[in-house]
């Protein structure tokens, strides 16, 4: 037990010390690989029982489409972080989930957050004219999302959808997102 502890305590801290490094102004390819890969393992694959409260959603590809340097695409990706961050604040969440993981999820959610603020700031001088309509469709795909944990009474298997999505909305955003306009730590 005691090494199981030090095993952990050594990971937590060695990732600590990763993470805390400065990083520029931009969101880090290498953390939404790792969010990825985090909300990924920590529920396995989609459980058959869920099968049945499987819906579908139209996901908004538009809003991540891009063309050299769109600030919009980099803002609807912000906006994208900012709705998972709000997902997942609730107290809510379910229990069958490796719980160091969603606590590492939740994390490195905010930490993108958080170091991505300045960028946003950054873009009021570039053209964003776009943005409306991509952010149009995130509220609608997020609305959707939310509506479904509510109808649903947050249970396990409405979770489960909720992660299918966003599984998919992470690894959409890391095929399609033109490398020039975020990643600055490619995987």
């Amino acid at each position: 037990m005691a090494i199981q502890t030090i095993t952990w305590m050594s990971a937590f801290l060695c990732l600590a010390q990763v993470f805390s490094m400065p990083m520029p102004c931009q969101l880090q390819g290498q953390l939404v690989r790792t969010t990825h890969n985090l909300l990924r393992d920590m529920g396995g694959h989609f459980p058959l029982e869920c099968l049945q409260e499987n819906v579908f959603m139209a996901f908004p590809a538009t809003s991540f489409a891009t063309s050299g340097l769109s600030s919009g695409a980099a803002k609807a990706i912000y906006e994208t972080l900012k709705n998972i961050d709000t997902l997942f604040g609730t107290d809510e969440l379910p229990t069958m989930w490796d719980q160091q993981k969603l606590e590492y999820f939740q994390n490195i959610i905010y930490r993108q957050i958080e170091e991505s603020e300045c960028m946003m700031g950054s873009m009021s001088s570039v053209d964003t004219s776009d943005y409306p309509i991509r952010a149009e469709g995130l509220k609608t795909y997020f609305g959707n999302i939310a509506a479904v944990l509510k109808e649903k009474n947050f249970s396990y298997c409405a979770w489960e959808v909720v992660r299918k999505e966003l599984l998919y909305t992470l690894e959409f955003i890391l095929k399609h997102t033109s490398d020039s306009l975020l990643w600055s730590n490619r995987t």
